[in-house]
């Protein structure tokens, strides 16, 4: 949003901005525009229990790649399965599809310097707590025990 407004206010956006302006679509211009997307979260002391994340969504399909927490990755048929209920990355078929992504994935990475886990100071409280009367832990998958 910011590089669109200011480029409406005749400013230009600085350098260290992500983003890019939308202006000239809204004004009817065609410009080149990505065909995919990434998505980086990175593990947080305050939130131990959510990994460090990274995804790749394209025209089709998003896989997502997970850093801690059995490293189960993820990958979805956005045409044929829009609400991502059946993960495939586990499909036979699909192992291609996955390489090439993971490939592409770790290309993106590479490009954004995300590759690298930033260490930020805490802020605030760690979310860790548990209830004595919670739920039991869950099963490991059959495909990760020999």
């Amino acid at each position: 949003m910011a590089p669109t407004l200011l480029e409406a206010a005749g400013l230009k956006a600085p350098g260290y901005m992500d983003g890019k302006s939308f202006l000239p679509f809204l004004e009817g211009r065609q410009q080149p525009w990505r065909n995919g997307l990434l998505y980086e979260y990175y593990w947080e002391r305050n939130y131990p229990q959510t990994p460090t994340i990274h995804a790749l969504r394209g025209s089709r399909y998003k896989y997502i790649h997970y850093t801690g927490i059995w490293d189960t990755d993820e990958l979805y048929d956005l045409q044929d399965d829009s609400l991502e209920t059946r993960n495939l990355v586990r499909d036979p078929a699909c192992q291609e599809i996955i390489k090439q992504m993971n490939k592409e994935l770790f290309e993106q990475l590479k490009r954004s310097g995300g590759m690298y886990i930033p260490l930020n100071p805490d802020n605030g409280e760690q979310s860790n707590l548990r209830s004595k009367s919670g739920s039991p832990a869950a099963s490991f998958p059959s495909y990760l025990l020999r």
